[in-house]
C-alpha cells in the first residue's frame, strides 16, 4: 500500500467518476472533498447556541468564544466550518429557526453555489497623458496599434478609457473626454475591431458611453458604480455588460485617510445596493461583472483583505474583475518604481484567479498569458 497528498482537485465529481465511484456516490463525495470556512459576526447568544447544536448535527461545527454556551454577552463572532454537503443540510434545517438564522441559511445557500467562469484578460489602452503608468498612455493611431497588438498578445478584452483616474488626478470636460476618443472609438467601428475582442468603455460619461456603445463596444467599465443610472440605461438599451467598481470618494479625494467599519462587509454591501440598482433599470445579473476596486479609497491592509476574501463576493453569481495591475500597493510591499512592478501584478492576479476573479484587466497582456496559461494547467492537472 501506498499513500500521497493531493490538493483539492477542481473537477471534483470528475475525479471521482475516474476513479470508478458509483455515480451517486460521485455526486455526494464531491461535496465533501473542500472544507468552508465562514466569519459570522454579532450572532445572537440565543442563535449561537442553536446553530452550534444544529452544526454539529449536520456534521460541520462553530467555533465560539468560552462563555457563549451560557450566554455571557448577548452576541458574539463565531467561525463555522464544514463540506458543502454538512452546510447544504445545515441551511436546509436553519429555515425554520429563529434569531435571523432563516436568513443566514440564504446567505450559506448564495455562498454554497457553483459558479465558475473562464479566465480573461482584458487589456487597458489609456487615451490621455495622465494615467499613473506611462507604458499605458497611447493617443490615435498609436491607440489602434496597442490595441491590435494586445488581441494578438491574447487579450479577449480592451478597456480604453480618456480620463485618469489615479489618486489626485483632475477631472476633465465631456467635451476633451470625447476628443481625446472619438479618433479612436471611429476607428474600431470603421475596422470593425470589435469582431476580433470585445471591447470595454472606461468612462462615466453619458455622451461618451452611448457614443462607445455606437460604435461596437459591449461592456460599460463603471468606476463609480452605477453613481449615474443613466450609464446602466444605456448598457441594458444596447444589451451591453456593466462593470461595477467599489470607490470611497472620488479620484481626487479617494486616498484622504480612506477607513471602513469592516472593508469586506462594507464593500458587500455596496455591491448588493448597486445590483439591486442595475436590476431595477434593466440590467440581468449575469450582465453584471463585480470590480472591488483595489486602490481606489483603501490603504494596503483594506486591498490585502479584499483580495485575500476574494471569493466571498462570488455569492453574486456575477463574473468577478481584478484589476491591480502595477499599482502602489506593489510598492508598499516592496519599494518599487511602477516599471519594475509586473512581479508583484502577475502575483496578485494569479492569487485573485485561484480565489474567484475570472477577469484580469492589466497593461502586460503577453506576460499575462503565459502565467495564466501555465497556472490553468497546473490547476487541470492530474491528481490520480
Amino acid at each position: 500500500m501506498k499513500i500521497y497528498r493531493i490538493d483539492t482537485p477542481r473537477e471534483k465529481k470528475e475525479v471521482l467518476d475516474r476513479l470508478g465511484c458509483d455515480k451517486t456516490g460521485s455526486e455526494i463525495m464531491a461535496r465533501k472533498m473542500e472544507t468552508h470556512l465562514f466569519v459570522i459576526k454579532d450572532l445572537k447568544a440565543g442563535a449561537a447556541n442553536i446553530l452550534k447544536q444544529d452544526a454539529l448535527a449536520s456534521g460541520a461545527d462553530l467555533a465560539l468564544p468560552a462563555g457563549a454556551v451560557v450566554c455571557r454577552q448577548e452576541r458574539f463572532d463565531a467561525v463555522l466550518m464544514g463540506t458543502k454537503r454538512e452546510l447544504q443540510a445545515l441551511a436546509r434545517r436553519e429555515k425554520i429557526q429563529p434569531f435571523g438564522l432563516k436568513e443566514l441559511s440564504v446567505r450559506l445557500e448564495e455562498f454554497l453555489k457553483e459558479r465558475r467562469y473562464e479566465p480573461r484578460i482584458m487589456g487597458v489602452v489609456n487615451a490621455n497623458d495622465d494615467s499613473f503608468y506611462p507604458g499605458s498612455r497611447y493617443r490615435e493611431s498609436a491607440a489602434v496599434e496597442a490595441i491590435e497588438r494586445m488581441i494578438e498578445e491574447g487579450a479577449r478584452i480592451v478597456d480604453i478609457g480618456g480620463v485618469s483616474s489615479r489618486p489626485g488626478s483632475e477631472p476633465v470636460s465631456a467635451e476633451e473626454e470625447m476628443a481625446r476618443l472619438k479618433p479612436i472609438l471611429d476607428t474600431i467601428r470603421s475596422e470593425s475591431l470589435a469582431k476580433e475582442a470585445e471591447f470595454s468603455i472606461d468612462s462615466y460619461t453619458p455622451e461618451v458611453v452611448a457614443y462607445a456603445l455606437a460604435c461596437g463596444f459591449s461592456i460599460v467599465n463603471d468606476i463609480t458604480g452605477l453613481r449615474n443610472e443613466t450609464l446602466g440605461k444605456l448598457a441594458a438599451d444596447h444589451g451591453a455588460k456593466m462593470v461595477l467598481m467599489h470607490m470611497q470618494g472620488t479620484p481626487q479625494t479617494m486616498q484622504q485617510n480612506p477607513s471602513y467599519d469592516h472593508v469586506v462587509l462594507d464593500v458587500d454591501r455596496f455591491f448588493q445596493e448597486r445590483i439591486e440598482r442595475a436590476e431595477r433599470i434593466g440590467l440581468a445579473r449575469e450582465d453584471l461583472i463585480l470590480d472591488v476596486g483595489i486602490g481606489f479609497g483603501k490603504r494596503l491592509e483594506h486591498n490585502l483583505a479584499l483580495l485575500k476574501n476574494m471569493r466571498h463576493f462570488t455569492r453574486f453569481g456575477c463574473e468577478i474583475l481584478i484589476g491591480a495591475s502595477r499599482k502602489s500597493m506593489i510598492d508598499k510591499i516592496v519599494p518599487t518604481p511602477v516599471q519594475e512592478r509586473l512581479p508583484g501584478t502577475l502575483a496578485i492576479h494569479l492569487e485573485a484567479l485561484r480565489r474567484g476573479a475570472s477577469i484580469v484587466r492589466c497593461h502586460d497582456v503577453k506576460e499575462h498569458r503565459q502565467a495564466i496559461a501555465v497556472y490553468e494547467a497546473i490547476e487541470k492537472g492530474e491528481v490520480l
